[in-house]
């Protein structure tokens, strides 16, 4: 099940992106599908037709796993 997170990275706009596996502990790069800014626009350091761009996990600040719609269905609204 692909993942959609975004990337941290420290002086630069943050990188929207899908994974294949959420990178583990012993990982030192991570290889991420469809890279572009949070608004759909393309990065401007990587080409266009780039599909995949592997990054080593030290330039990382942080990464931050999204949510889909199918999470939606299973967690309904709750109230108190």
């Amino acid at each position: 099940m692909p993942y959609s997170i975004i990337l941290h990275i420290p002086n630069e706009a943050s990188v929207l992106c899908e994974v294949e596996a959420l990178p583990g502990p012993s990982d030192t790069i991570i290889t991420v599908i469809n890279p572009r800014q949070k608004d759909g626009k393309d990065l401007h350091y990587i080409d266009a037709e780039t599909a995949k761009v592997i990054w080593p996990l030290v330039k990382i600040g942080f990464i931050e796993v999204l949510g889909d719609a199918e999470d939606d269905k299973i967690i309904g609204f709750v109230r108190k």
